[in-house]
């Protein structure tokens, strides 16, 4: 039997247990895989008939892509080594600018409103724009803070320089390659910024009728599913007070906050598949002892059309009041603190154009469908495919299992086969705007297509 003594002394604390997380089950991503394989062999394409530019055409802009390799793998690498996050890519921009200047094309920077967006056009001498077409090829070049191009947007950033360049340089040597003008748009800032909404509000797509980029991806494919996405931040307003003499008097900001966190657990249970909420607390109060003053809930809100993005984010604000009801507390809820994305209407035609330039290539992009819905992100992207015709098709440089936004896919975004797929997109976009400004009936079957998918909305004023 223990001695009184022994009995009252307290026991020693233990110590937490050290261990790294568990590994998550990656059986789900295994059936994903699985399906995807499936869908590989019983999906085809189903390509409309346009002429395009010609195989001529096609093969004199094919090799002045490959004509600034060098120069562009050497962009690309020096992107990837120097990664630069949103609305601070002056570097980047630069490397551009001076890419552009190299082949005797005028740039600007800053442009459209942002210090690192960067405009340049060519046109042809007769160029009307009341009777010829316009398009426009986007760059993009943020990285992300800590990953560093673990999206590859340095990839993304030569496809658009090098077909923009093919482009004008076969306007300066075949004056008569076509009629009509292209765009190119150097866009920062897409990680969670808006930055092609901001210039197109600014007028970067003024008299603009198509535009085309592509993303490194996991494997080719035609296009793939992309949310909108909204952001909003929650701050709910308390009382402070003694926690523990004069609870009472208190009313708890934090309270307000954790219930908004479990609401929106439990309306997951009642959303469509391909929505998406994700939330964190940074600001929770600040010692124990002292009821929640004010506390911060910071979210995403993701759906795959804009209806369902509005009906989601209807949802999401009856939550936070509720949450602050419930808890005795005020709140305010400033939603788009950044411009909010649409999902991306991807353009049949065009798209069919850009499978065809793969298939020169010696790629095979998958057609849509093949890669599972449930594998969706967002790009700003989307905003400028809600205003004019556009494709968003996706190029392989990492394996099937890695993800986006990892540190093996900024990885991939370095190897030998993100700077084959720096090329092989440069052809491939350069190759879309020139069939594009060439064939009159593709043209009119891409304005089709764009009016009976939704298109032509009236982004800014969306969520009013």
């Amino acid at each position: 039997m223990a001695s009184p003594h022994e009995q009252s002394t307290p026991p020693a604390p233990r110590s937490a247990p050290e261990h790294e997380p568990p590994e998550p089950s990656r059986a789900y991503l295994g059936q994903l895989q699985r399906d995807t394989e499936r869908r590989k062999r019983e999906l085809a394409h189903h390509l409309r008939d346009h002429h395009g530019a010609g195989p001529t055409a096609q093969e004199r802009l094919e090799a002045l892509v490959d004509a600034q390799s060098e120069a562009l793998v050497r962009i690309l690498h020096e992107l990837h080594r120097d990664p630069e996050t949103a609305f601070q890519e002056h570097r980047a921009a630069r490397r551009i600018t001076e890419h552009l200047t190299r082949h005797g094309v005028e740039a600007q920077s800053p442009a459209f409103g942002l210090d690192t967006a960067v405009h340049a056009e060519v046109s042809s001498e007769d160029f009307d724009p009341r009777s010829h077409r316009t398009i426009a090829v986007m760059s993009e070049y943020d990285a992300l803070p800590g990953i560093g191009h673990g999206c590859g947007h340095n990839v993304i950033a030569v496809t658009g320089l090098g077909a923009f360049v093919a482009l004008a340089e076969l306007l300066r040597e075949e004056p008569g390659a076509f009629s009509g003008r292209v765009v190119y748009l150097g866009t920062p800032a897409e990680e969670g910024e808006g930055g092609k909404e901001i210039m197109a509000r600014n007028g970067a797509l003024e008299g603009v009728d198509a535009a085309a980029m592509v993303h490194p991806y996991m494997t080719d494919l035609t296009d793939q599913v992309w949310l909108g996405r909204r952001q909003c931040e929650v701050t709910f307003h308390g009382r402070a007070s003694h926690a523990s003499s004069h609870p009472f008097m208190g009313r708890n900001a934090l309270d307000g906050a954790v219930l908004a966190y479990q609401g929106l657990g439990l309306l997951r249970q009642q959303t469509p598949p391909t929505d998406r909420i994700h939330a964190v607390l940074p600001e929770g109060g600040e010692r124990p002892n002292i009821i929640t003053e004010s506390a911060t809930l910071r979210l995403y809100v993701r759906s795959q059309r804009p209806e369902t993005l509005s009906a989601l984010s209807q949802r999401v604000g009856e939550v936070m009041e509720g949450a602050a009801l419930m808890a005795g507390v005020g709140v305010s809820v400033a939603w788009d603190t950044s411009p909010a994305t649409l999902p991306v209407l991807s353009n049949g035609p065009l798209s069919d154009r850009w499978v065809l330039a793969q298939q020169r290539r010696g790629r095979d992009p998958y057609p849509a469908g093949t890669l599972s819905e449930v594998l969706a992100a967002s790009t700003d992207f989307g905003n400028v495919s809600y205003r004019v015709p556009g494709i968003h098709p996706l190029i392989g440089i990492a394996t099937e299992d890695t993800g986006l936004h990892s540190r093996e896919f900024a990885q991939a975004a370095g190897s030998p086969r993100a700077e084959r797929a720096g090329l092989d997109g440069a052809y491939g976009l350069a190759a879309v705007a020139l069939d594009y400004l060439t064939d009159d009936e593709l043209a009119a079957d891409v304005a089709e297509d764009f009016r009976a998918s939704g298109g032509g909305i009236s982004v800014p004023d969306y969520f009013d």
